[in-house]
């Protein structure tokens, strides 16, 4: 939500030093005073909505401290949204990146402010209904099939990763964040992450991966249909997947703080439809797709432990991280359950 003008700037944004730099890259873009505020919901990057009182835009910029750089690379994100605007994948239009911390504290990037819903909360999903919620589930998965369909030398991404070994890095690049972020014991994860490296699969062919794809970071727009792709931080060349992996993660994934806006009650149809339906859409086997969902599992595990780190620390931006950190050993044990008997 923003501000009213001549409120406070928002934590992790000058609006002062923003409005010289829109000026500069972008300049006709505002045309007065800027106000804004943190838009609620994200528990990792801080997104906020900026105004001059005629129009808005969003802008994105990674959390305060204890920041692996390569999973805050706004840079990277700019990129991808960037590529992405002449495809059949929705994503909001880009104005300007800055890579300069010292501006407003850390690099950030300005979008466009799309119209629709950002579905969080049971609430929300409630009001839509079997059939609604239905057609909504489908143009997500169809959605997320148009992204791994594309070819990254098409639209300028050929070099935006390295598909080789893309699992072992993955496997080693989230033990080292979840090294990064120990503060605690966390019985079960060590013996997660060496189940999933002792039984790494082959990859699919590489694709543009989101790498967080699920309902929550997609805008809604008119007749439930997916208006815009959000927070692409993760976003790189590898097995899609991982993608599917992870929806089926936060699909299945009891209500929690991270993902409660999928549940049966609102209509949504269970993760196994939507599996199906990327199947005959890309024409993929799935038969190893259980361990997919167990990586999904450390994954999240690894980035919910880091932002209970970072709310521990007095280091989060806005409400809603009291508990979050109760989720971590919840979602071991639903890795392990994902890979079958131990």
């Amino acid at each position: 939500m923003t501000a009213p003008a001549g409120s406070p700037d928002p934590p992790g944004l000058d609006l002062t030093r923003l409005r010289g730099f829109l000026d500069q890259e972008a300049p006709g873009l505002a045309h007065g005073p800027l106000s804004g505020g943190l838009i609620e919901g994200g528990r990792s990057n801080l997104t906020y909505e900026v105004t001059d009182g005629e129009s808005s835009w969003v802008v994105r910029r990674p959390p305060l401290g204890h920041v692996l750089a390569t999973a805050h690379d706004m840079g990277r994100e700019f990129r991808v949204i960037h590529a992405l605007a002449p495809t059949p994948v929705p994503v909001p239009k880009t104005y300007a990146y800055c890579p300069d911390p010292d501006l407003i504290g850390a690099p950030f990037y300005v979008m466009e402010k799309v119209p629709g819903l950002v579905y969080r909360t049971a609430e929300q999903s409630d009001r839509l209904g079997p059939r609604r919620a239905a057609g909504l589930a489908g143009d997500l998965v169809d959605v997320l099939a148009d992204l791994h369909d594309l070819e990254p030398d098409a639209v300028g991404l050929a070099d935006f990763g390295r598909p080789a070994g893309f699992l072992d890095r993955q496997l080693r690049r989230w033990r080292t964040q979840l090294d990064a972020s120990r503060s605690r014991p966390l019985p079960g994860i060590e013996e997660l992450h060496a189940r999933l490296t002792a039984a790494v699969p082959q990859s699919a062919a590489a694709a543009i991966v989101h790498g967080d794809f699920r309902l929550d970071n997609l805008m809604v727009g008119p007749g439930d249909r997916i208006a815009a792709v959000l927070d692409w931080e993760m976003s790189t060349l590898g097995d899609p997947l991982t993608d599917l992996g992870l929806l089926v993660v936060y699909w299945d994934t009891p209500h929690t703080a991270v993902a409660n806006a999928v549940h049966a009650g609102a209509g949504f149809p269970p993760s196994a439809v939507l599996t199906a339906r990327y199947a005959a859409r890309r024409d993929t086997d799935l038969t190893r797709l259980p361990w997919y969902v167990g990586f999904g599992y450390f994954k999240l595990a690894v980035i919910v432990e880091g932002i209970h780190y970072r709310y521990v620390a007095g280091q989060t931006v806005g409400a809603g991280f009291e508990k979050i950190g109760d989720m971590v050993g919840l979602l071991v044990e639903l890795g392990h359950e994902a890979l079958g008997a131990r």
